[in-house]
């Protein structure tokens, strides 16, 4: 059997109305990747954030005219934002889901903790394997600032503390926590798409939701906790820290990342307010801060 793919670069954030378009014109699928993987900027008031660059993977019948197709692409309200960047592949004898399901193996990140797609075998049983499929939200491991988070978590020990995951994304963090031993996980995010992502993973995960309290920021009273873990960005880690720091109690821990290299000494400086500041760890260009709270 045989189908066939259109895929393109599309650098604008209406990727619903484009699915609905494609569907519309006979896709049988619809599929987005991000083109960076690169995490979700801080968005403006009222808006719902998406990844800026993305790679669309549209399914066709095979017998679907393309020269028709091309004229009906062109035509749309949506070719301004991709223009001839298209093409047609025909793709044989193999699930059309295998041919991007295959970008995406299993990782390790510090010694317990993997990062499993749901369609793969975990490679080691009895580590913390977390179930996570790509998705419309941050956070799948590959990024170096989520490697650092889970690097931090997987050296930490959680057993019976609360954590608050501020910014979840695709919740990657909260669950390893969760799996790492904490009793209770605070986790919030301005993106209620994140919030959505957050739920399916929970499930997919098999985590009872009594664990885990879930929602947008105005949604969630957020206690004191024993660890704080926010990968956001520079400019809101600088702009919540007072928040942020008030969230952490005495002698509990706090990860930050989210920042380049650059930007890590002027909030280790900021943070040092609040925190004993440890040095900075670094992955590729990012950097992860932590600290301990010290007793006021």
């Amino acid at each position: 059997m045989a189908w066939i793919q259109l895929k393109f670069d599309y650098k604008h954030s209406d990727a619903d109305s484009l699915s609905d378009h494609l569907m519309e014109l006979g896709a049988l699928a619809v599929t987005f990747l991000d083109a960076e993987d690169k995490p979700i900027l801080e968005p403006l008031p009222g808006e719902t954030p998406l990844w800026e660059h993305l790679i669309v993977l549209a399914l066709f019948d095979a017998e679907t005219n393309t020269s028709m197709m091309d004229s009906l692409l062109k035509d749309s309200d949506f070719y301004q934002h991709f223009g001839d960047s298209y093409e047609w592949e025909i793709i044989r004898d193999q699930d059309w889901e295998r041919s991007w399901m295959d970008n995406f193996k299993p990782m390790q990140f510090g010694e317990r903790v993997w990062i499993v797609p749901s369609w793969c075998e975990a490679p080691e049983p009895n580590a913390v394997n977390i179930k996570l499929d790509p998705g419309l939200a941050f956070g799948t491991g590959t990024h170096p600032t989520t490697s650092l988070c889970l690097q931090w978590l997987d050296g930490a020990d959680l057993t019976g503390k609360t954590v608050i995951d501020y910014g979840c994304g695709s919740g990657i963090l909260a669950i390893a926590a969760l799996f790492l031993g904490a009793e209770r996980v605070y986790a919030v995010d301005i993106d209620p798409q994140a919030i959505e992502a957050t739920k399916q993973n929970l499930e997919r995960n098999k985590i009872q939701s009594n664990r885990l309290v879930l929602g947008l920021p105005d949604q969630v009273e957020l206690p004191q906790a024993d660890i704080l873990v926010a990968n956001i960005l520079a400019e809101p880690l600088r702009q919540l820290a007072e928040s942020i720091a008030n969230s952490v109690q005495s002698g509990g821990n706090l990860v930050l990342s989210g920042l380049l290299e650059s930007q890590a000494e002027e909030l280790k400086q900021l943070y040092s307010q609040w925190f004993s500041m440890d040095p900075v760890g670094l992955e590729e260009d990012w950097a992860r801060l932590s600290g301990q709270k010290r007793s006021l």
